[in-house]
């Protein structure tokens, strides 16, 4: 089958219910954690994508079990510095950075060697931000140019560090956190406010972590060697994907959707409060609190007037990887978008703002860029009918996913490469669009 889409009309109006795909990042959370718990932990609403299967080969690799049983993936667990691991072992991390770089903190204290690989595109991303703090907990580590492959070998005399994580990410702080379980002593983090998933499950575990809200980074003491028990966990939606979504609504005529379930982590739901201040109508219902995550149905009602924002740069990271799309809609928006200090998003799986500068120039959107920060000229009346071609850019799933909510609202004939990509984290991405209306070849 041809590994591509054909879209040559934009979507019609619809008034839709839907539930999104599982929350990737506490999906490789709940195995990661399972797998050092003791007992058989019991994960249902698993989202089923290629990081998080490539998740549960790691494990299994590292000499633990696991079942599916209907809806519910049963992972046996024999505690802290429990894997069974056998010599030569490797591990391909595929698209996964949040894999690598946890599993990395999970690995410290090794038997044996670890290697540690990934694809093309997480070849090509710095790990030196996990290398240097976990060599000073004592792990052995080897890499060129700090890229993969990357060898590790644990230590039988770890020691907790004292570290200040300055960059604001959630992958770094959780690999310096798990790091610390297997460490004796207390490892202290001081780390600039970021997704706190790894810490709200170690919570709900009743594991001694504590965690200081500071003005500009949280305070956070680990203190090692405490074994937890097994647990049950449902995952909620993922705000990630219910974005794309999100959009499609907001930039889609007389049109109105309700995504159930959904994980809104204020940690997480930065694209709420941006897309609001630029005129949405976006409202959170039925919201609770599951095991520290706060989980809400998300109602969105398309709206033609949207005006520009200039976003604070304390939304960042709570709406890093959704500001591909948010660009979009700044595109529709009337007057001047400004966005700054966003080069964490050349972090990502692609050099996503470059690629965003050069997508919105494609469809006639005028840009300025100045280092890390840009200024988006929007045109509320931007309709396209020209042809368009999205490729070459690493199969980086969410700009296929952006280039597909950009065809169904903009209009014009598009051809959007690599549709494999939306495996990494919503295989159901095209199913769940045509269940509302949209027309895809």
């Amino acid at each position: 089958m041809p590994n591509h889409i054909i879209i040559h009309n934009k979507i019609k109006s619809f008034n839709k219910k839907i539930k999104v795909s599982s929350d990737k990042s506490i999906s490789i959370r709940s195995i990661l954690l399972a797998s050092q718990a003791v007992g058989i932990s019991k994960i249902s609403n698993l989202l089923e994508s290629e990081d998080v299967i490539n998740t549960l080969k790691t494990i299994k690799k590292l000499g633990i079990n696991y079942t599916k049983d209907n809806n519910t993936y049963r992972i046996e667990g024999f505690g802290l510095n429990g894997f069974n691991l056998k010599k030569k072992t490797t591990i391909n991390a595929g698209n996964s950075g949040t894999l690598a770089r946890l599993i990395l903190g999970m690995l410290v204290k090794s038997k044996f060697k670890v290697k540690l690989i990934g694809d093309r595109s997480l070849s090509k991303r710095d790990f030196s931000r996990v290398i240097n703090p976990l060599k000073l907990f004592g792990a052995n580590i080897k890499s060129k140019n700090n890229l993969l492959p990357i060898e590790i070998l644990g230590s039988d005399f770890l020691r907790p560090i004292n570290y200040h994580e300055n960059i604001g990410s959630a992958q770094v702080k959780s690999c310096l956190i798990l790091a610390g379980l297997n460490t004796p002593g207390k490892t202290i983090i001081r780390s600039k406010i970021s997704r706190n998933h790894t810490e709200l499950m170690l919570n709900f575990l009743k594991y001694p972590i504590k965690i200081k809200r500071k003005k500009k980074f949280d305070k956070i003491e680990v203190e090692g060697l405490n074994q937890f028990r097994s647990f049950k966990y449902n995952v909620p939606g993922d705000i990630s994907s219910a974005a794309f979504f999100i959009v499609l609504t907001l930039l889609s005529k007389k049109s109105n959707i309700l995504i159930e379930n959904v994980n809104v982590n204020p940690s997480r739901a930065g694209i709420i409060n941006i897309l609001n201040n630029m005129g949405a109508n976006i409202k959170l219902r039925n919201t609770k609190i599951y095991n520290g995550e706060k989980i809400s149905n998300i109602s969105v009602r398309s709206n033609q007037k949207l005006k520009s924002v200039n976003c604070s740069p304390l939304h960042n990271t709570s709406a890093i990887d959704e500001f591909l799309i948010i660009f979009l809609v700044a595109a529709k928006a009337k007057g001047v978008s400004k966005f700054k200090n966003l080069g964490e998003m050349n972090k990502k799986e692609s050099k996503r703002l470059d690629i965003a500068v050069k997508f919105l120039k494609l469809i006639g959107i005028k840009v300025k860029r100045f280092n890390d920060d840009i200024s988006i000229y929007g045109n509320p009346s931007l309709e396209l009918s020209s042809s368009f071609e999205i490729k070459n850019f690493l199969k980086d799933h969410r700009i296929f996913f952006l280039s597909t909510i950009a065809a169904l609202t903009l209009g014009g004939k598009w051809k959007i490469h690599d549709k494999d990509s939306i495996n990494t984290s919503f295989p159901s991405f095209l199913d769940k669009l045509k269940s509302i209306g949209a027309k895809i070849n």
